[in-house]
């Protein structure tokens, strides 16, 4: 009972505090989202050069440092690592891919669903499907092997790169990348931001929240407690967004005086690929052992493995846009479709391939 109303204060926080990110600055539908600020800070320090999504977002490195701290202070960090760290990488690559063809990791597509756009919700429809994917690979013994502890220094990898970032961000601004238009111009203030995420990266340490986890312990084990986080978050973020006028229910914000059809933010309307994109996250994310969020405070917690991951996403968001992968607005790319279609697969064969049969 306390873990569930703790995730569900966890959960209400952090939905809370997404609307006041969009209020103060960020895109709207997006006062969190793991893949679309991993990939600006891919952007900013030059991994790619699409000039629309280009800057060091504060959110991500709060998200680790919360991580971080609280776990030193709780006695959670505890470095370990080893379990097949080229497969996680490739996992974490496809997750990306997956995500930029959707446009959103799990976390944006509940904030898109408590902002109206129905698109989520194929996208949940999706997500669920890759889960389910998932589950039946873990009920018949896929496993990446058997982790390893490490030393601290290893364990402090990613929150020390996000340190050295945010040092980067406010003491040397000139060697970064800023976009002037597009997505990545739209930011809170960066203090504000950084808060932000030391705020949800701490709770998501205590919680464990992650929606990928949530919906697999519905499936596998009848247990609402996981699950009950996200739940919150959405109903918070849906009040907070109807009274912030950000609220737009449909598939297309709305219809322009001029007859013209106004977009949700950052969304496109193309079903097939909204789905199977986020079928790609959630398979990707069970494999993985957690979704984005979730991967980015273990890493904090001196995982690993989940580092591996995550870096494993920042090469997945710089490829997507310098051989054109990403979604937009507009809609998907040729190349997008293809790589999605090959991350499925790939992922598919890598299930297979770590699934040990059961001894007769």
């Amino acid at each position: 009972m306390k873990e569930k109303r703790n995730l569900l204060i966890g959960g209400a926080i952090a939905g809370l505090i997404a609307v006041l990110l969009v209020k103060f600055g960020n895109p709207a539908n997006m006062g969190f989202c793991i893949a679309c600020f991993i990939r600006d800070i891919a952007g900013g320090v030059g991994m790619h050069g699409a000039a629309v999504v280009q800057y060091v977002r504060p959110e991500i490195i709060g998200l680790v440092c919360g991580a971080f701290i609280v776990a030193l202070l709780k006695k959670d960090f505890a470095p370990r690592g080893g379990s097949s760290p080229l497969t996680r990488f490739v996992l974490g690559f496809g997750v990306m891919v997956g995500a930029l063809i959707f446009l959103g990791c799990p976390l944006r597509m509940a904030l898109r669903i408590a902002g109206g756009d129905l698109n989520a919700v194929v996208g949940l429809f999706g997500f669920i499907a890759g889960i389910l994917v998932g589950i039946f690979f873990l009920k018949k013994g896929f496993t990446l092997g058997r982790a390893y502890k490490q030393g601290k220094l290893e364990g402090f990898g990613i929150t020390g790169i996000n340190v050295a970032l945010l040092v980067i961000l406010l003491a040397f601004p000139a060697l970064l990348k800023f976009s002037e238009s597009g997505p990545a111009s739209q930011r809170a203030p960066w203090a504000i931001a950084l808060a932000a995420g030391l705020i949800v990266g701490a709770l998501a340490q205590r919680t464990r929240l992650c929606m990928v986890g949530g919906l697999r312990d519905v499936v596998l084990f009848k247990d609402w407690t996981l699950v009950c986080g996200f739940i919150a978050l959405i109903v918070v973020a849906l009040i907070g967004n109807i009274a912030t006028g950000n609220f737009h229910l449909g598939f297309v914000k709305g219809i322009n005086d001029a007859g013209e059809i106004i977009a949700q933010p950052v969304a496109h309307t193309q079903h097939v690929w909204n789905f199977l994109g986020m079928t790609v996250v959630g398979l990707g994310s069970v494999l993985l052992g957690g979704c984005p969020l979730r991967q980015l405070i273990l890493a904090g917690e001196g995982n690993t493995d989940s580092a591996v991951a995550v870096l494993g996403m920042f090469v997945g968001a710089a490829f997507c846009h310098n051989f054109g992968l990403a979604s937009s607005g507009a809609g998907t790319t040729a190349n997008g479709r293809i790589a999605c279609i090959v991350m499925l697969v790939v992922m598919l064969v890598i299930a297979a391939v770590n699934t040990k049969k059961s001894k007769a």
